[in-house]
């Protein structure tokens, strides 16, 4: 028999570690090649490990929600083939728990000989006691004092609750450093019997369909809803809420926001549109929609107004000479993630809409890559896909602009001819441009979003792609 050490793999080239989400697998099941073993979650995108050999799973390395290393080994796989020699050095390597270990196994060299280890000496079983007397010193001062550390979540269920001191001392902790759960505490208040009304947990449950989502309570211990008393709710930000709040905060703190608005008629480019999709459709195999449209208007600005294309590393502007065009994408639960269109500039019209096409379906169903939703040096962001007019986007560090565009509307416009003005039906967006007004003046980010505009109502009625 042998054993494949399953690692976490390298997810990107700013990537160092991921927390691991969900277990798809229990010890002891039979694994195949390719079968999903774990879902892990990264800063940047969520992704699946699949198992590299047939076999079975024997041991963990990790808990779900634990933090893991890139390279480090998260579970072992026994398979039907021979040890390797990597994989033996592994195991040869690890540090054994006491000196008995070491009497007991025989540890082959590279010549194929045996090697005993010598007897340990005197000196190292009484520093080993001095240690562990120790570390059970410390283990218990640490199980003392952990129910000070609370989460606020916690926090704000043991206030609603009426818990005392005395109360909570007295809940054994199974989180980090024996520290208290959310799930330690529903557990105590179920067995409190109090006559107080019960916490009930519900779970939202959202559809990962792109088209509708549906709603479910069932009571699960992994929920993120817990009913108070009063009939308030705590609500626990997910993973991915925390990792946006945490990006827009700082962001905010790092740039001077600015913004900018500019009223578009798209009139000439919607019915474009309308006498190309069916055809491009038939064609390509690809619904042709306003983002890729929108995007290439967005490029031939940036061409005029370079500087848009930069990032600010302290007093060091770092102008970028591809142009990367992040496209804000919602995913099924709710959250927005921005995959990358790398080197968007050398795209046609048809690759273009393939692109964006393909990565909004990816982002929807959780399928993005981790170097998919990096590199990013400018961003697109479609509000008027939930109907809105117009909005004040943040900016995406380390970038210094992001152009939101509104719903296309039909609006009375004056028409200005030689023979004089008329009132018509025209099709009209807002455009918002914010940027980072350290390097970014007003006139600046003004005339970038005129350019675009500029584009977009020029566009040419006779374009064949």
């Amino acid at each position: 028999m042998g054993k494949h050490f399953l690692k976490l793999p390298k997810m990107g080239e700013s990537v160092v570690e991921a927390t691991l989400t969900k277990w798809l697998k229990e010890v002891g099941d039979p694994v195949e090649v390719e079968d999903i073993l774990v879902e892990i979650a990264t800063d940047k995108v969520d992704s699946d490990v699949p198992s590299e050999v047939s076999g079975v799973l024997i041991e963990k390395k990790f808990s779900e929600n634990e933090v893991v290393q890139v390279g480090e080994v998260m579970a072992i796989i026994q398979t039907e083939g021979d040890e390797s020699d990597d994989q033996l050095n592994n195991e040869v390597s690890v540090e054994p728990e006491s000196p008995k270990e070491i009497e007991a196994e025989e540890i082959p060299t590279p010549e194929g000989k045996v090697f005993n280890p010598p007897d340990p000496l005197p000196e190292f079983e009484t520093v080993s006691k001095t240690v562990e007397e120790a570390k059970a010193m410390v283990s218990n001062e640490t199980t003392n004092d952990n129910n000070e550390f609370l989460s606020p979540l916690v926090k704000s269920i043991v206030k609603a609750e009426g818990l005392s001191q005395e109360e909570i001392k007295r809940i054994k902790g199974t989180g980090k450093d024996n520290r208290i759960t959310k799930k330690d505490l529903l557990a105590y208040l179920a067995q409190r019997g109090s006559s107080a009304s019960p916490i009930k947990e519900k779970s939202i449950l959202v559809s990962k369909s792109a088209s509708s989502s549906t709603v479910s309570t069932p009571t699960a211990a992994s929920s993120g809803v817990i009913s108070k008393a009063d009939g308030d709710q705590i609500i626990e930000m997910s993973r991915m809420a925390k990792l946006t709040a945490d990006h827009m905060i700082r962001s905010k703190q790092t740039s001077a926001h600015v913004q900018s608005f500019i009223e578009t008629d798209m009139t000439n480019l919607w019915d474009w549109r309308e006498k190309v999709k069916n055809d491009f459709l038939e064609r390509e195999g690809e619904k042709l929609t306003f983002t890729p449209l929108l995007i290439t208007a967005l490029i031939k600005a940036l061409k005029d107004f370079p500087l848009l294309n930069s990032s600010l590393e302290g007093d060091t502007i770092i102008q970028k000479r591809d142009i990367n065009i992040g496209m804000a994408a919602a995913m099924a639960d709710g959250n927005l993630i921005v995959p990358v269109i790398k080197n968007a500039d050398h795209l046609n019209m048809v690759g273009l809409a393939k692109a964006v096409n393909d990565l909004a379906h990816r982002a929807r169903t959780q399928q993005l890559k981790p170097e998919e939703v990096q590199g990013g040096t400018f961003t697109f962001t479609n509000i008027g896909n939930f109907g809105s007019l117009t909005g004040t986007p943040i900016i995406n560090q380390p970038q210094v602009g992001i152009v939101a565009v509104g719903v296309i509307r039909k609006m009375p416009a004056v028409i200005e001819t030689s023979q004089g003005d008329s009132i018509a039906i025209r099709k009209k967006m807002i455009i918002s441009h914010s940027y980072d007004h350290r390097i970014i003046n007003g006139a600046m980010g003004g005339q970038f979003i005129k350019s675009m505009s500029d584009y977009l109502e020029n566009w040419d009625k006779d374009f064949s792609i």
